[in-house]
């Protein structure tokens, strides 16, 4: 088996495949429309999509054709992952000597015949500098084929238990109904004694300025009457059952409190009312979900487009229509789920500089509120 002949493009596709998809997390791509084509996307890659090219190229004219359509494919991407920017790098592996490679805006254009053209490449260099490493050489038998299809195999289905795991969790929602539980206690309680409750746990900036800022937290457990808090539990478990499931209960209850927070500090800072209720924190659900969806956009391209997006901005609006609205609040607990999940990150999708960049503006957002709250 060892001395059987393997086709030399075939074998470089297959050690280029091995490649982005073992050890640079690349999955493949499914594109209507093309034939001896293989694509490959890694969202979180400063070079997001590859597209590893087998049609023949016989002259320049027919590689502006074909960059044509890579740019058009390229664009629709773009759209439907909601991606700012989105590079694409296009390597033919099958043109002729004489067709003269460019490289256009977005898309970065390199012409092989095999291994060693792609490590002299400046570009492989500054953008994947361990392909030299852990791509041989030398050439493959199908021993080799066989070997590299098969650590193919064993990543792909691992990298789907991951995602059947986060998306398939069954677990309770322990800490949703826990917060569901002490809200409605707090509420019985505020009730009983309503003047009590306001005075002792709501939020006002002349206590926070007089150093009560427990009122923060406290604040968000209470609510001013039974609509007040009907609607507020009735979004907490539904969302929160879905957040806790996707971040898991330790990260979701940190993206609850941190999300509260900084609604309440926001609410404070800009606004001379009282305030109550869970609503700040809510908003940071929301704030997690759109994270969530943007890391997971290739699998929830739908959910966005039709589901949270949509949501959000339609409470916002409502927020500035109806009157006494802590609008600030819920804009502050949006923005606060939103930094804390990018701090914390979704699973399968760990940055350790994504914490650290988190920690830092989270810092900063913080001390600034706090001073503006004490100089108000």
């Amino acid at each position: 088996m060892s001395n059987t002949i393997v086709d030399k493009k075939e074998e470089l596709v297959m050690k280029l495949i091995h490649y982005f998809v073992t050890y640079e997390n690349y999955r493949p791509m499914i594109v209507n429309g093309v034939q001896n084509e293989v694509w490959l996307e890694n969202l979180d890659n400063e070079i997001p999509i590859i597209r590893i090219n087998i049609n023949y190229i016989h002259n320049n004219e027919q590689l502006e054709t074909d960059t044509r359509k890579v740019d058009l494919i390229r664009k629709n991407i773009k759209k439907k992952t909601y991606s700012i920017k989105l590079n694409v790098l296009n390597i033919l592996i099958n043109a002729r000597d004489d067709v003269e490679v460019t490289s256009d805006k977005g898309i970065e254009c390199v012409k092989i015949t095999k291994i060693k053209d792609l490590k002299k490449n400046t570009f492989m260099d500054n953008y994947f500098p361990n392909f030299k490493e852990k791509v041989n050489d030398e050439n493959a038998n199908m021993e080799n084929i066989i070997a590299m299809t098969e650590e193919l195999n064993e990543k792909t289905t691992k990298d789907d238990k991951k995602l059947a795991k986060i998306f398939a969790n069954n677990d309770k929602p322990i800490i949703t109904i826990s917060l569901l539980v002490i809200n409605i206690i707090v509420f019985i309680l505020t009730m009983l004694d309503y003047d009590f409750m306001i005075n002792t746990f709501a939020n006002y900036y002349k206590n926070v300025q007089n150093g009560e800022v427990y009122r923060l937290l406290t604040c968000t457990f209470i609510h001013a009457n039974i609509y007040h808090i009907f609607f507020n539990m009735y979004a907490l478990y539904q969302i929160g059952s879905q957040m806790e499931k996707y971040y898991g209960k330790i990260k979701f209850l940190i993206i609850y409190l941190v999300s509260a927070l900084l609604g309440s500090l926001l609410s404070v800072t800009l606004t001379t009312n009282v305030s109550v209720g869970a609503s700040g924190a809510i908003f940071g659900l929301f704030g997690a979900m759109l994270y969530f969806g943007y890391k997971y956009r290739t699998s929830l391209d739908a959910f966005l487009r039709s589901g949270i997006v949509p949501v959000i901005l339609i409470n916002l609006a409502l927020g500035f229509l109806i009157p006494n609205i802590d609008v600030m609040g819920h804009i502050g607990g949006l923005l606060g789920g939103l930094l804390i999940s990018y701090t914390l990150n979704v699973q399968g999708k760990t940055e350790k500089k994504n914490t650290i960049n988190g920690i830092i503006i989270l810092t900063i957002i913080v001390s600034l509120l706090i001073y503006l709250i004490m100089n108000k």
